[in-house]
């Protein structure tokens, strides 16, 4: 299973969402990794990734770029006189996904989160060629969010594959959250895979 991670915003629970299904791949019997190519401040969203994989990869392979700064990459960037390419991490991709039949590549911030000038994360995604997994944070919002993300996916070409409906604790007690749940798959077409509770450990997968 190889997808690229991405979310309706940066705090929609991309991190969370890709360890937990790489650590419930792998106890599925993949050899599932995951990567977030690209990070802003602390690396501890790359950690997190790096134990879900049992610490298979380095730091530098989960995380080819990092920037020192909490900003959108491309101010993050400019602070350290530094310009993104994605020959940083293409070659990192390239390399992972050649050598493990699972890979998960966790997407910075948002789907059009500006990498460089005119370069998004959305062109990194197509260039790497996964389909799109979205994780959605289910609060009053989320349904605007999702159609906007959705349908850039859809014009940069790839396909998104399904949703992830995170359910995140600061969430508790949104009214929107039963009519995400019920109008998300009826208004986008496109199918909640999983939805996920705050602490949840494991997924139920259904794997071939």
């Amino acid at each position: 299973m190889n997808l690229f991670i991405t979310g309706t915003d940066t705090d929609a629970g991309k991190t969370f969402v890709t360890a937990l299904l790489t650590r419930s791949l792998r106890k599925a019997g993949f050899d599932t990794v995951a990567m977030k190519p690209i990070s802003c401040g602390e690396p501890e969203d790359s950690r997190r990734l790096r134990e879900a994989a049992d610490n298979t990869l380095s730091m530098e392979e989960v995380t080819p770029v990092a920037y020192s700064a909490p900003l959108a990459p491309i101010e993050a960037a400019r602070l350290e006189g530094r310009t993104f390419d994605s020959s940083e991490v293409l070659p990192a991709f390239e390399r992972l996904h050649r050598t493990h039949r699972s890979l998960l590549v966790e997407g910075v911030g948002g789907w059009l989160v500006p990498l460089a000038q005119d370069y998004s994360t959305a062109d990194l995604a197509k260039a790497m060629g996964f389909p799109v997994l979205l994780v959605v944070r289910n609060r009053l919002g989320a349904l605007n969010q999702s159609l906007l993300t959705l349908e850039s996916i859809a014009a940069h070409g790839l396909t998104c594959e399904g949703i992830v409906l995170n359910n995140h604790p600061d969430d508790v007690g949104d009214l929107a959250a039963d009519g995400n749940r019920r109008l998300l798959p009826e208004l986008t077409k496109v199918p909640i895979l999983f939805e996920i509770n705050p602490g949840q450990s494991e997924l139920e997968l259904a794997v071939a």
